[in-house]
C-alpha cells in the first residue's frame, strides 16, 4: 500500500518568555524529523519524556503550529488526486481535513468537556461535519457506544461519572464518529491500569482490522508499542535516531540509545537475568543541545568525532535506518 501520511523535516521550536529582559534561548522540541505511515499501518513513536514525541504528533495535525517542514496527507481511495499539504491549509480547509485525521489524547478526563454529556461529546463531530441528519444522530451515537464497549444507556451521563478507561472509550468513540483514516494516539493508555490498557489496545487493533485505520501511536511504554506497532521510530532530543519494523528493532537494536531503552523494559519472569545498560549523565537541555550527535554526552560508544559530526538516518536495510556512524560503521 502507498503512504497515507508523509512528514518531511518537521520542526517545532518554542521561544520562551523573556527573563530580566533577555531570552533564554529557543527550545528545539522537534528538530527536523521525517517519517511516513502507510495505509493500514501503525507507526510507534517512542522515547524518554521530553524527547518531543507528543509535540511531533500535535504539530502534524496543527493542534500546535509547526515552525517548518512539510506534511502530506494522501486521501485513501482518491489516488488520482494530489496529496494535501497540511501545513499550507487555511483554517476552513483544515477543519475539513479533521474528518480524515483524528487524535486521541493522553488524559481521558481533561480532553472531555465536563459540562457536556458523553452522548453530546460523541455527537458533536457528526454535527460539525454534517455526517448525519439530526434525527439519526442519537442512533449513531448509541452505535458508537456499543462499538467501543460502552453501555448505550449511559449517553446522558457526564464524564465525571465514568472511570478512566470508560472516558478513554468515549474519546475513541468521538474520534471514530467521523470515520477517519488516520488516528494519532498520544499516550492513550499511560494513565490507565494494566488490565484496562490491554482492553484499549485490543480495541485499537480491532478497529485497525475492521476499518482499515492507520495509527501514529505515541508512547514511552515499549511493551505496549511492541504489541501494537508494525514499525517503530525512536526519538531522542527532538530527532529520530532509529526506525525499523517492530521485529527487527526489538531483536536487533542498533543505536546505543535504543539498546539502553530496551534493556530497561521489565521482564515478568524474575529468574531471567538482564544485561541492563544504564546511561550516564542526564538528558541535555533542548535549549542548548550538544554539538554533533546529541546523544554523544551519554553514549557508551562515543568517539571524539561524534561531537563534531551531525548524525543523519543511514539505511542499513530496506526497512531499518539508524543515525549513528559508530554503530553502522559509516
Amino acid at each position: 500500500m502507498g503512504a497515507l501520511l508523509e512528514v518531511h523535516h518537521l520542526t517545532k521550536h518554542f521561544e520562551p518568555a523573556r527573563r530580566h529582559g533577555k531570552r533564554t534561548g529557543v527550545v528545539r522540541a522537534v528538530d527536523g524529523i521525517s517519517f511516513s505511515i502507510a495505509e493500514g499501518e501503525t507507526l510507534g513513536l517512542v522515547g524518554e519524556s521530553g524527547c518531543g514525541k507528543t509535540t511531533a504528533g500535535r504539530a502534524v495535525l496543527r493542534l500546535i503550529e509547526p515552525t517548518s517542514g512539510v506534511a502530506l496527507f494522501h486521501p485513501p481511495a482518491r489516488a488520482d488526486t494530489s496529496p494535501i499539504a497540511i501545513f499550507d491549509l487555511p483554517k476552513t480547509r483544515l477543519r475539513r481535513l479533521r474528518r480524515h485525521c483524528q487524535m486521541v489524547f493522553q488524559d481521558p478526563y481533561g480532553s472531555l468537556n465536563p459540562r457536556a454529556t458523553a452522548g453530546a461529546i460523541v455527537a458533536e463531530p457528526l454535527q460539525v461535519h454534517r455526517l448525519a441528519p439530526k434525527t439519526e444522530i442519537p442512533e449513531r451515537v448509541r452505535g458508537l457506544f456499543e462499538r467501543v464497549g460502552l453501555n448505550p444507556a449511559h449517553v446522558r451521563r457526564y464524564p465525571h461519572e465514568f472511570s478512566g478507561g470508560q472516558r478513554q472509550r468515549i474519546g475513541l468513540a468521538r474520534a471514530l464518529a467521523v470515520e477517519p483514516s488516520l488516528i494519532i494516539a498520544d499516550e492513550p493508555v499511560s494513565s490507565l491500569d494494566v488490565s484496562i490498557q490491554a482492553q484499549i489496545v485490543n480495541l485499537l487493533q480491532g478497529f485497525k482490522a475492521d476499518l482499515g485505520l492507520s495509527y501514529l501511536f505515541v508512547s514511552h511504554d515499549l511493551s505496549v508499542v511492541r504489541h501494537i506497532s508494525d514499525r517503530v521510530a525512536v526519538m531522542y532530543l527532538g530527532k529520530i535516531v532509529e526506525v525499523a519494523d517492530t521485529q527487527t528493532l526489538y531483536s536487533e537494536p542498533t543505536h546505543p540509545y535504543t539498546r539502553a531503552l530496551l534493556s530497561a523494559v521489565p521482564v515478568p519472569d524474575p529468574t531471567v537475568g538482564r544485561n541492563r545498560q544504564v546511561l550516564g549523565g542526564e538528558v541535555p537541555s533542548p535549549t542548548h543541545p550538544p554539538s554533533g550527535c546529541a546523544f554523544h554526552t551519554r553514549c557508551p560508544m562515543a568517539k571524539p568525532e561524534c561531537a563534531a559530526r551531525t548524525q543523519v538516518l543511514h539505511p542499513i536495510s530496506e526497512r531499518h535506518a539508524v543515525a549513528c556512524h559508530v554503530a553502522t560503521g559509516t
